[in-house]
């Protein structure tokens, strides 16, 4: 018989990147103590570059100070992961949620949230894989429609991944995506040869993909307005 699994589903719209970061830490906490169940958060950012905990700098193609010009914000994160861009028209999932929960190690993990995109994408005629070795995220033949980075800390789960519906791809243009030089970046957009439904109608195909792939049962959705509305201090 199969075990009953709860997921909280947080619906957030455009949020913060740092005001996105200080709520996965405090529920991170939470989850470690079992005071609230397996959490996906869903989002967007403003225009935003994040490096992983490896710090490559170097990927990194433009001063600072032109990012924030073009009202861009640049962060160092404790993720997995090289440097990516975050930013409107973007699907993000970040999951806190317990690996021994889900019965999962961190590389299995990881193939579920890049089976996750593959899925989504496959709704709409496009074949998307996982990378070579070396070539985190999935891709679209030599070009990357998903970036995935997380961070575990004590069997929980935090940051995620990031799919390419529509965003503006000259952002990418900044930066060596992931730490690949010679490969392309794309969108769901770009791939298809038709309209794409409202972008809500994909942030929740895209929820419910993970929700299939990481088998849960029971699915509580939140309309979070505003993360004040989440006692952060407590």
């Amino acid at each position: 018989m199969r075990v009953p699994r709860s997921l909280e589903v947080w619906k957030m719209g455009v949020v913060n990147y740092l005001e996105a970061l200080k709520l996965q830490e405090k529920l991170m906490s939470d989850r470690k103590i079992q005071k609230i169940t397996d959490t996906l958060l869903s989002l967007q950012h403003p225009p935003t570059y994040t490096l992983g905990k490896r710090r490559t700098d170097h990927n990194l193609l433009v001063p600072e100070s032109e990012l924030k010009a073009m009202g861009a914000e640049l962060h160092y994160t404790q993720r997995g992961g090289d440097i990516t861009f975050h930013g409107p028209h973007q699907s993000i999932l970040y999951p806190i949620i317990s690996l021994r929960g889900v019965g999962l190690g961190a590389r299995k993990y990881v193939e579920n949230l890049e089976l996750t995109m593959i899925e989504l994408a496959s709704l709409y005629g496009v074949k998307a894989c996982a990378g070579q070795k070396g070539e985190t995220g999935v891709w679209v033949g030599e070009r990357k429609i998903g970036a995935i980075g997380v961070k575990i800390s004590s069997g929980i789960t935090s940051h995620g991944l990031a799919f390419n519906i529509n965003p503006d791809l000259n952002y990418f243009k900044h930066i060596v995506p992931c730490g690949i030089a010679d490969k392309d970046v794309t969108s769901l957009q770009k791939e298809v040869e038709r309209v794409l439904p409202p972008e809500e109608v994909i942030h929740d195909q895209l929820i419910a993909c993970f929700v299939r792939i990481f088998g849960y049962t029971d699915v509580i959705w939140k309309e979070i307005a505003s993360i004040s509305s989440y006692n952060l201090e407590n």
